[in-house]
């Protein structure tokens, strides 16, 4: 199974500029470990939603999840977001609501939870690891999946300028520490778990200050109505 013939070009042309055939032969073993363990969410035609519904050269934020739900049917292949039909929404999902209904009084609640539209705009919604498995969170984390994302936002940040980048939480802010910050817009918090979302997440304003430095450097800004 050629994992790296699944990766959507101009996001493929990364990894072939940056990883050498020898690197790119033992991420593949690596990721198809993992896959033929099965029972792992989101389902396979998702796993590289995220980078299929936005080009490299079309991202304008970059929003750092995790990994995906576990529960299974509910993950979409973007950090957050979920099928259609899953209700009620995942808590944290929900706060994300609350939060942009705070500070966006015309905001109204969506019917789902699918941020999509957001994608088709310009929000990269990547998780660090693109699979676990069904009800189990974190089951895949440090077995290859960090090595691709790890990348793709390393390039964004040194080949871009005036990106939006939201680290939510201890887990995201790590990354931080190995991307080129300058000329860019870096917003931090805690995670908006239940667990985290009243130390910083609740009043972060994160989507409006999105906004005003998208048309501060002269950007179409971001419709978070969904």
């Amino acid at each position: 199974m050629q994992i790296i013939q699944s990766i959507p070009k101009t996001w493929r042309k990364l990894v072939e500029s940056n990883w050498s055939d020898a690197e790119i032969s033992v991420w593949e073993y690596k990721i198809t470990s993992i896959l033929k363990e099965g029972n792992f969410t989101p389902d396979t035609r998702n796993l590289f939603k995220a980078f299929e519904l936005i080009d490299f050269n079309d991202v304008k934020v970059v929003i750092l999840g995790q990994d995906p739900y576990p529960t299974a049917g509910c993950a979409n292949g973007l950090a957050f977001s979920t099928e259609d039909f899953v209700q009620p929404f995942p808590k944290s999902l929900l706060n994300i609501f609350k939060e942009l209904k705070r500070s966006i009084p015309e905001y109204d609640f969506p019917l789902t939870g699918n941020l999509n539209a957001w994608a088709k705009q310009g929000v990269l919604l990547m998780n660090t690891c693109l699979s676990t498995k069904k009800g189990i969170a974190n089951a895949h984390q440090n077995r290859g999946w960090e090595e691709l994302t790890s990348l793709f936002l390393s390039e964004l940040f040194e080949k871009k300028k005036n990106l939006v980048g939201m680290f939510w939480g201890n887990q995201a802010k790590k990354y931080i520490e190995s991307i080129d910050i300058k000329d860019h817009l870096i917003l931090t918090s805690s995670h908006p778990s239940p667990l985290s979302v009243y130390l910083g997440f609740n009043g972060c304003n994160h989507f409006q200050l999105c906004n005003e430095y998208m048309l501060k450097n002269h950007k179409k800004t971001i419709d978070w109505q969904t």
